[in-house]
């Protein structure tokens, strides 16, 4: 798949361009006409995972920047309605739609599908909006792609989504999930086909969109992320601290991360951290508690957003063993954040962890690897560390969120796109 060019709407075409970087980085004009969008999601703030982390920040920036923004997602509880909300210090309208829990899973709640085109209708035909863009293609991107197709709206979608992530949720047995995922892969296909622009957080989620349903000039487009929130520390460490965050769910494989504790040197003193909820937290800490490390492991659960920051400066390495990141939120701050990342040599980790630069890759599923790479972060030398911290911050900057924002507002009015994937990220890119 081509990592840079420019993308004709409607036409899902991609062509070669030598524009440089600072051309995709530009400031909107003050004259262009603020944009009217709709952000359809399946998941949205207060739910904590990358999706709606992503959502969030790109209504907040749009509205930063003067457009009109509304979101249209499943409450988080069972009052449902329409209201404005303030998300990263923005107000905005959003309609949150009758929902239900989805019991299996810790917090996901969904909206029916008749209903969800009845509440489309009346959104559309009150706020009018010149975009709609879905970040799934599950229910509520599903129906509202269906009502903006028939008016005639231009529908720009992203896809956060795995089929392999929920199959823990689905209570079908194992016999029957690879026809869900044939399934799910479908419907992903229907669903995205409607849109005049598709998008992924990186070229390997990219290509995986597209090797799965079919699509083509499927954008890499980062989620971005606002780097001036962190605060990197170079000072000594006086302890070693091993952090993760995210959801604590089986494929962030948070197991391997504590059996890697386990072949640590006792000398190390090493502690750990886990940041965030999920359905394995109970059998992560009676795992810590057989592996006779539980003292040295504290499971935060979900904290604040200032919590996480102080999280993030007080640690020494950062770790993400899953094998199923699309992008990886959580490591994109580490690295704002200065920090070394050890994470698993899978999907698109290998774009934001750059071998032996800002960090080191290990072999999926092996904890010996992992922790062999751990022991290369938590041994190196000062000189040594502080190089890795300072690549990390180097890196991240090709994630600036302004640049997500200017690329999206480019294909909200449908202009082409340039250069999504900056030319340093993608040299490194694995093939």
């Amino acid at each position: 798949m081509t990592t840079s060019g420019s993308l004709t709407l409607g036409q899902f075409h991609l062509s070669d361009s030598t524009d440089s970087p600072s051309d995709a980085t530009r400031v909107e004009p003050a004259t262009k006409k603020p944009i009217r969008v709709l952000i359809a999601a399946d998941t949205f703030a207060p739910d904590v995972n990358g999706a709606a982390r992503f959502a969030e920040r790109l209504a907040a920036g749009l509205v930063s920047r003067g457009h009109e923004v509304q979101i249209m997602a499943p409450a988080p509880s069972r009052k449902h309605g329409t209201w404005t909300e303030i998300h990263e210090g923005q107000p905005m309208v959003v309609h949150r739609l009758k929902s239900w829990r989805w019991y299996p899973h810790d917090w996901l709640r969904f909206a029916l599908p008749w209903l969800i085109h009845a509440e489309s209708r009346r959104i559309l035909d009150t706020f009018k909006p010149d975009v709609v863009h879905f970040q799934s293609h599950i229910n509520v991107g599903r129906g509202v792609t269906i009502e903006a197709a028939k008016r005639g709206i231009r529908i720009i979608g992203t896809n956060h989504f795995m089929p392999e992530n929920m199959l823990e949720f689905t209570l079908l047995p194992k016999w029957l999930h690879e026809g869900m995922i044939r399934g799910a892969w479908k419907a992903a296909r229907r669903t995205f086909g409607r849109a005049e622009a598709v998008t992924t957080p990186t070229v390997r989620a990219a290509e995986f969109l597209e090797r799965y349903t079919g699509l083509e000039g499927v954008l890499a487009i980062s989620c971005g992320i606002d780097a001036h929130n962190y605060a990197p520390s170079f000072e000594p460490r006086t302890e070693n601290r091993i952090l993760f965050v995210g959801r604590v769910t089986g494929e962030k494989q948070i197991d391997v991360l504590l059996h890697a504790v386990t072949l640590l040197s006792p000398d190390l003193n090493v502690k750990v951290e886990i940041v965030g909820g999920g359905d394995q937290k109970r059998n992560l800490e009676h795992l810590a508690q057989t592996l006779g490390i539980r003292n040295r492991v504290t499971f935060a659960g979900y904290v604040t957003d200032e919590e996480l920051r102080a999280a993030y400066t007080r640690t020494t390495v950062f770790a993400m063993p899953s094998i199923a990141e699309l992008q990886s939120i959580a490591t994109m701050e580490a690295m704002a954040s200065g920090l070394p990342v050890v994470a698993a040599n899978a999907m698109a980790l290998p774009h934001l962890v750059h071998d032996g630069q800002n960090g080191y890759l290990f072999e999926p599923g092996s904890a010996k690897d992992m922790a062999a790479r751990l022991i290369q972060v938590l041994t190196a030398s000062p000189d040594e560390l502080i190089a890795l911290k300072r690549e990390s911050l180097k890196l991240i900057g090709a994630h600036d969120i302004n640049r997500t924002l200017n690329t999206f507002e480019c294909l909200y009015r449908g202009e082409p796109v340039v250069d999504t994937v900056t030319s340093e990220a993608a040299a490194h890119s694995p093939e």
